[in-house]
């Protein structure tokens, strides 16, 4: 279990190829680990992912793990 992040003092920024339309996500870097929150709502909730998971998440996007096949 992660311990409560505070919002405060996190440097918070999204992907610069984000669209200017307001549906991106925002990354935070952690001591142990990336934090995550919707950029239309950023103070609502966060998803804490550990060092291990986010590296393994962005290797599978990078692969292509996500994409949707062509129809």
């Amino acid at each position: 279990m992660f311990p409560a992040l505070e919002r405060d003092g996190l440097a918070w920024r999204k992907s610069s190829r984000s669209a200017a339309n307001g549906a991106c996500v925002e990354v935070a870097p952690l001591r142990d680990g990336v934090a995550v929150r919707d950029s239309k709502d950023p103070d609502g909730p966060m998803l804490r992912f550990g060092e291990r998971s986010w590296r393994e998440f962005i290797g599978a996007v990078s692969a292509g793990g996500f994409d949707h096949p062509h129809e």
